[in-house]
């Protein structure tokens, strides 16, 4: 089809394209190739299996924004044919007769024409969708940022805005001009496998042949000749996540829990850096974050620091970081040292320490980034290396490295909540040969709240007859407040007490009733070499009801309704879900949802080490913003299952009279016991 000319001319413009592309995918690679740690690329069929999964299923994209997502899919799926139709296209363009050796193919060849000129109107449609709602709808809260969150100044002259305008006028050119191309070519000979193109074609009705040939030269050029236009612009754009979103799911190490937080050796004497301070020191995978971001702010819709109007998004974190990329990209591949701190650069200093640690954003992200994890390294560093992080934690740090708990409360203390019961509860030395390993958490020891969930969990194992064991005062704070917070020399040495003590009682299993300790013995011990199985009460409790060893059907089913709010580290970040639920179903309780549940609940804003310090300014409480959400519902009860949820309800119930009693769901059990 190409002239001779028009075939050496489109050579040295691939040429100078590819080049360039590649100098910038070069640089992106030298970039994230800084970073700390490695890829991770064991189990490599199952990880590209996964990553291609999540790609052409848009599985993580359709969680949210339910019309927006399946155009985007339309889009994805018609912007991945076309790397098919733009090789066919060149092949044509270069090769005489290459249409006429299609043909051949029969209906496989009319099936392809048929899906080219399908999905070119859906990518058409979709692209022209999105432009109208970022420019010309009414505008949306979820592609805005609040006033107060810090943003790279790039980003505040429109940066964002001006990225997405180019990219979509690209697709709508490349497209469009290749869709038009065939409607010319329709025009001479109608297609019934083309119906789109062909209903376009009485544009070109009349025209002279020369005219037609030309023209269809013209949208040849415009199509194909664009891609060389675009390609070296590509790496720059937020749209290179259309391959670094891939290559992250691939690349990414695989966690217990998505909540997980990778070890730093303390025993490793040659380490000079805990935590993270400069771009460089971020873990390699985390760098990929910034290129794979698509920066459609669903992490910011689920924050809760963000959606009670603190400064923390963690959708800013991740385009800032990938704007500072930008901004220092030939320092940064030279392997030049950038000297510029993320606080106050990607992330403000208040939106460090608003961070509740829920995985909302690890969760519901996409592409598969992590932004909560960069906020825990960099929180390492402010502590370790910095010594700057909020005061009112100082008295949680020195409690756990004293007595053993961030109440600072006495260690002999620990085992007073279990006076006064009408049974024993057996320690290890009194029970050697226990079943069951009651960790009971530092909550259940000194907090009067937590204790009435902690005896009514035991009389729940005493009526069943459990072959169960506590540590009493042997037993220490796990540590949870301290990794979160980015004390983790403290973490560290509690972890190896732990884990050291444990190894020493070899328990068959261990069942808690607050799932940061759930999450801590269970799914990051393992790093200490602690291995066991943890399981939360509110699962054990399912299995007694499911061996008939509570009687659950001995009394009536008449009971208030009641509203199960999810703990993030129990339902999110560890899935347990439907124990509690199935449990309260079972001594017939009416339950009714909140609108956010399950593994998309709103967190009680404990988390993160957000209970032992000041919360950080916004516009209210997260606390109160979740109780206000069970209040609505007009539940009698709210039930939990986790004693720092409890507490944070209590206080917003406080603040808030007339909603829902606040109960464990082992107090509602124990309570239709005899």
């Amino acid at each position: 089809m190409l002239t001779a000319f028009e075939q050496v001319l489109f050579l040295l413009l691939a040429i100078l394209a590819i080049g360039a592309t590649y100098a910038g995918f070069r640089d992106m690679y030298l970039i994230v190739n800084r970073g700390t740690g490695q890829f991770h690329l064991d189990d490599l069929p199952r990880r590209a299996i996964h990553a291609l999964r999540v790609y052409f299923s848009q599985q993580t994209t359709l969680k949210t924004r339910r019309l927006t997502s399946l155009i985007h899919l339309g889009v994805v799926w018609g912007f991945t044919f076309y790397f098919l139709v733009n090789g066919l296209d060149v092949l044509r363009g270069f090769i005489p007769g290459f249409t006429d050796s299609l043909k051949s193919f029969g209906l496989l060849y009319d099936f392809y024409r048929l899906l080219a000129d399908v999905l070119s109107v859906v990518v058409l449609v979709g692209v022209t969708y999105f432009i109208l709602r970022r420019f010309f709808l009414p505008k949306k809260t979820e592609l805005q940022f609040h006033d107060n969150v810090l943003l790279h100044p790039a980003v505040k002259a429109g940066g964002i805005q001006q990225d997405s305008l180019i990219v979509a006028l690209f697709i709508l050119m490349h497209v469009g001009a290749r869709f038009l191309g065939e409607s010319v070519i329709a025009a001479r000979e109608p297609d019934l496998f083309m119906p789109f193109a062909t209903l376009v074609s009485p544009l070109w009705s009349g025209l002279a042949p020369d005219m037609s040939v030309l023209l269809e030269h013209v949208f040849w050029w415009l199509a194909l000749g664009g891609i060389l236009l675009f390609t070296p612009y590509f790496p720059y754009s937020k749209h290179a996540h259309l391959f670094m979103a891939p290559l992250n799911f691939l690349t990414k190490p695989k966690r217990t829990s998505l909540g997980e937080m990778d070890k730093l050796d303390f025993d490793d004497d040659t380490l000079e850096q805990f935590g993270v301070n400069r771009l460089d020191q971020l873990p390699k995978t985390n760098i990929l974050d910034g290129f794979a971001c698509i920066m459609c702010n669903r992490c910011q819709d689920v924050c809760p620091a963000y959606t009670t109007g603190k400064e923390l998004s963690p959708s800013a974190l991740e385009i800032n970081k990938r704007y500072f990329i930008k901004e220092h990209m030939a320092d940064l591949a030279a392997g030049n040292e950038v000297d510029i701190p993320l606080v106050g650069t990607i992330i403000s200093e208040s939106a460090l320490w608003a961070c509740t640690a829920c995985g909302a954003c690890v969760d519901i992200c996409p592409v598969g980034n992590e932004p909560m994890l960069d906020i825990l390294n960099i929180r390492r560093d402010a502590v370790l290396m910095q010594s700057e992080f909020p005061k009112d934690l100082q008295n949680a740090f020195k409690g756990m490295e004293r007595q053993g708990n961030p109440w600072q409360a006495p260690r002999e203390d620990r085992f007073k909540w279990a006076k006064g019961l009408e049974f024993p509860v057996p320690t290890v030395d009194e029970n050697p040969n226990f079943e069951i390993l009651y960790w009971t958490g530092c909550a259940v020891n000194y907090d009067p709240r937590a204790q009435l969930t902690a005896r009514a969990f035991v009389k729940v194992l005493h009526t069943a007859e459990v072959n169960f064991a506590v540590l009493g005062e042997q037993e220490n704070c796990t540590g949870d407040v301290a990794r979160r917070a980015g004390k983790e020399d403290l973490y560290f040495e509690l972890a190896s007490g732990n884990v050291e003590l444990l190894n020493e009682v070899k328990p068959p299993r261990i069942v808690v009733t607050c799932p940061h300790c759930l999450q801590n013995l269970g799914k990051e011990y393992h790093q200490f070499g602690g291995n066991y199985e943890v399981i939360h009460h509110t699962e054990l409790i399912q299995e007694l009801i499911t061996a008939g060893r509570l009687p659950a059907n001995a009394y009536p089913k008449q009971e208030a309704n009641v509203t199960f709010h999810d703990p993030c580290y129990l339902g999110r970040q560890n899935g347990v879900v439907e124990a509690p639920r199935t449990v309260m179903e079972s001594f017939g309780k009416s339950l009714v949802e909140m609108p956010r549940t399950k593994t998309n609940s709103f967190c009680c804003g404990a988390g993160g080490a957000q209970f032992w310090k000041e919360e950080e300014h916004g516009k209210k409480a997260v606390n109160a913003e979740r109780y206000a959400e069970a209040k609505a519902t007009g539940a009698h009860v709210l039930a939990v299952g986790c004693p720092f949820c409890a507490q944070m309800f209590e206080s917003a119930k406080a603040n808030a009279p007339g909603g829902p009693v606040i109960m464990d769901v082992a107090e509602l059990i124990a309570e239709r016991l005899p």
